[in-house]
């Protein structure tokens, strides 16, 4: 019987004989890696979120935080879809694109506003209103509509079947007679 990790004689050629593994390891492999994917999109969709609101609310957007922080959101929404799309959630696609945008962004409509009701209710509500509160704020709702974004694109948005047999988590799951 062949380990896991070699290329059986009856293996397409070209077959990689990488190690892959199936059942539970090669599931918690599998979510490792999404959430490491989606941690490096997630830092650099923030670093074009905070930045984006305190560009604006530096310069043109001065007296408008709630509005400057809509517009940063927007933008690292968008630069979100193209990296969790093309790279992160890449082996999840296998849903029409309108349809999987149209979740995306469904969704993380209801983060930027969870994001955005963290700044208002500590802008407007609680009275503090230093750029440094905002920041804090900031952070504190992009780290609750992160949570919530990761959740609700594993569940719902990519949430089909793997498309490439190679990288789901139980391609090599198979029952194996027990040797004799």
């Amino acid at each position: 019987m062949p380990e896991p990790t070699e290329t059986t004689p009856d293996a397409p050629a070209g077959a990689s004989s990488t190690p892959r593994r199936g059942g539970l390891a090669g599931l918690v492999d599998t979510v490792w890696h999404e959430i490491a994917k989606f941690g490096v999109i997630g830092a650099l969709s923030f670093v074009i979120d905070l930045g984006g609101m305190n560009l604006l609310t530096h310069t043109v957007l001065e007296d408008k935080v709630t509005t400057a922080r809509i517009l940063s959101g927007v933008a690292a929404t968008l630069f979100a879809w193209f990296g969790n799309r093309s790279w992160t959630f890449a082996h999840r696609r296998s849903r029409p694109v309108h349809h999987e945008v149209t979740l995306f962004f469904v969704v993380n409509g209801l983060a930027l506003i969870i994001s955005t009701l963290c700044l208002v209710i500590s802008h407007y509500g609680l009275d503090f209103t230093s750029r440094l509160a905002d920041n804090i704020a900031t952070v504190i709702g992009i780290g609750l509509g992160t949570l919530f974004r990761f959740w609700t694109y594993r569940r719902f948005v990519f949430a089909n079947e793997p498309m490439d047999e190679d990288t789901s988590p139980l391609a090599n799951e198979r029952e194996e007679p027990p040797a004799a």
